[in-house]
């Protein structure tokens, strides 16, 4: 078959057949995520506090848990209404093979999503990992090749998921780690030297964004960043060259729609409401959407003594964090999973703690309990 063609057939969404914090294997799984609606708890959700508050709150879900736990699944059904595929949607999931596309885990998350009342967020049409070996290697063959690439991967992508995904991470993490990040890039190129950077130049995130753009005229594009929320030189100096990056495109006309904050918070870090208001009030008033897209956190390397203090301070971060988005103008608030059994913090190496303890960074612990994360969410939702 020739490069950039879809096989396809029948299904939600038509085809056959990682990112770092999921590479795990799903098609065991997978049958029981299309079984019946899972009906969420009567009691107040985050989900249930965000609609009445007019604003919306997800999470990052795996399609092999929502077929193999069910506890998972209610959990998801009860607490989201906003889905993020943690990898199903991302490159390497989707195109393995060039002209070959599998849309089978992402169905999975759509068909639950369709049976509880979800929105499917789309995470990331282009980002430097979770790409195959192909790609990397058409990359190298020259720009006019890696532009074909682009536009049959978005045409296919877009193209099929267009009724039920209305929102995408067009640009992943495009921004370099300036020095003092914990992986900085050498030199002072303020953009990421990504192998799409290398065959295309700069210009590549503006031309992702208008191949999206010409595939649906009705999506909201989202470019996606984090380190940027505290308040260190380096996070500091991230923020600069993201604005200056979203001033030039927004000068040139490209249609760009929303900003995703990952907001991976690092309590080993300061955070200062102050400096990230202002950040927020120059995204907003450049007429984008702000949107937090990943929101977890890493404590700090000395633990408080016990589980309370730990997950109150935990709480307390995510408190004056999200309390300045939230006044920013934020409406939406995606969390990076919602229980610590699953966390990529718990499984990544480069975020592993040294103590081997478990990192307690998102709203339900391990038994899959509210923890106090849960009504610091919860207090924010609120406004």
């Amino acid at each position: 078959m020739a490069p950039g063609q879809v096989r396809a057939r029948a299904g939600i969404l038509q085809g056959r057949g990682v990112r770092r914090r999921h590479a795990l294997g799903l098609v065991a799984s997978l049958p029981g995520c299309a079984v019946a609606q899972t009906q969420p708890a009567p009691a107040e959700t985050l989900r249930s506090i965000a609609r009445a508050a007019g604003r919306g709150f997800g999470a990052a879900v795996r399609a092999d848990l929502l077929g193999s736990d069910a506890a998972y699944a209610a959990l998801f059904a009860a607490e989201a209404e906003l889905l993020t595929p943690e990898w199903e949607a991302k490159w390497v999931a989707l195109q393995p093979e060039e002209g070959r596309f599998d849309f089978s885990h992402l169905n999975a998350i759509i068909t639950f999503a369709q049976a509880n009342r979800q929105r499917v967020r789309g995470h990331a049409l282009l980002w430097q990992e979770a790409i195959p070996d192909w790609v990397k290697a058409a990359l190298a063959e020259g720009p006019d090749r890696a532009r074909g690439v682009m536009e049959a991967h978005f045409a296919g992508v877009l193209g099929t998921t267009r009724q039920h995904i209305r929102d995408w991470d067009v640009v992943n993490e495009p921004i370099a780690n300036p020095p003092g990040a914990d992986v900085p890039q050498a030199g002072d190129n303020p953009l990421r030297e990504t192998p799409w950077f290398k065959a295309l130049g700069p210009n590549y995130i503006e031309m992702a964004f208008r191949t999206a753009r010409a595939q649906d005229a009705t999506l909201r594009l989202t470019l996606n960043e984090y380190g940027i929320e505290e308040s260190t030189p380096d996070a500091e100096e991230k923020r600069r060259r993201l604005l200056a990056l979203l001033r030039r495109l927004l000068d040139k006309g490209c249609p760009l729609d929303a900003l995703g904050i990952q907001a991976h918070l690092q309590m080993r870090k300061p955070f200062d409401p102050a400096p990230f208001a202002r950040f927020l009030d120059q995204i907003r008033a450049m007429g984008l959407a702000i949107l937090i897209t990943e929101l977890d956190v890493r404590e700090p390397d000395t633990l408080a003594e016990g589980i309370p203090a730990r997950d109150a301070a935990v709480a307390e971060r995510v408190k004056q964090f999200l309390d300045v988005a939230v006044a920013g103008g934020c409406r939406t608030v995606i969390t990076w999973g919602l229980t610590d059994r699953n966390s990529w913090l718990g499984n990544e190496p480069g975020v592993l703690r040294r103590d081997g303890a478990t990192t307690r960074g998102l709203p339900f612990d391990e038994e899959l309990r509210r923890k106090p994360m849960w009504q610091a969410i919860a207090g924010a939702l609120r406004g």
